[in-house]
């Protein structure tokens, strides 16, 4: 029997950091996650930062935009930052470029929901990552929650 779990070990592997959780726990997160903030969520409906949260909203998920030069994206009010979400966020979703990345990561981090952080496909944070895990959060880097998603067992997803 192949495993149902072996395409998320597989993007796993091409991502670019080995300490990122294991595909059993990418899976809980994604079923248990139904409020994502979405750091950089973008105007721009070309964009993968508007594309993948597109995606994960008609997955029904709450997705909040974050971004500080939109009053409303996906028909959301956007918050200008990660502190001005006041819901409880199962998943911070960061669409930044690496450069920047880290203050965000460390901004999730602090949140008191405790929140899941992932760094989309090609964005990485290697100092704040630390930081986050090491205070006993779930982080991942460099890997596409779309594709995680799309690979997860049918049996496993709410419906949509």
């Amino acid at each position: 029997m192949s495993d149902p779990l072996a395409p998320i070990s597989a993007l796993l592997a091409e991502s670019g950091d080995p300490g990122n959780p294991d595909a059993e726990t990418l899976q809980e997160l994604l079923e248990s996650a139904r409020v994502i903030a979405v750091v950089g969520l973008s105007r721009d409906p070309a964009k993968a930062a508007r594309r993948v949260p597109s995606y994960l909203a008609a997955k029904g998920m709450d997705v909040i935009p974050v971004n500080p030069h939109a009053e409303r994206i996906l028909g959301k009010r956007a918050r200008a930052t990660l502190s001005e979400v006041e819901a409880r966020v199962d998943l911070v979703l960061i669409f930044r470029p690496s450069a920047v990345a880290g203050p965000f990561v460390d901004e999730a981090r602090h949140r008191d929901d405790e929140p899941g952080i992932w760094l989309q496909q090609g964005i990485q944070a290697p100092e704040a990552v630390a930081r986050a895990r090491e205070a006993g959060r779930t982080v991942i880097q460099d890997l596409c929650i779309f594709q995680v998603h799309r690979s997860l067992p049918q049996g496993a997803l709410p419906p949509s």
